[in-house]
């Protein structure tokens, strides 16, 4: 399921990344690759606020939308 309509507060796994190669390595540089555990913490509008390891990230709508999470 994309990451947006993913429940908050449950601890989640990245299963694919759809973006363009410029785009993916960027959120790999950010920590966001498949098989990396992360937790939604707020998702309003299509934007999410995502905690990762011991961070917090927020990634706007056309980001977010690429990344699918089971």
């Amino acid at each position: 399921m994309p990451i947006k309509l993913a429940p908050i507060g449950v601890s989640l796994v990245i299963k694919r990344v759809s973006a363009d190669e410029k785009v993916k390595r960027h959120l790999e540089d950010l920590g966001l690759y498949v098989g990396q555990q992360v937790e939604l913490l707020s998702s309003q509008g299509g934007a999410v606020i995502l905690k990762l390891k011991e961070g917090r990230i927020a990634l706007d709508a056309k980001m977010a939308t690429g990344i699918f999470v089971a």
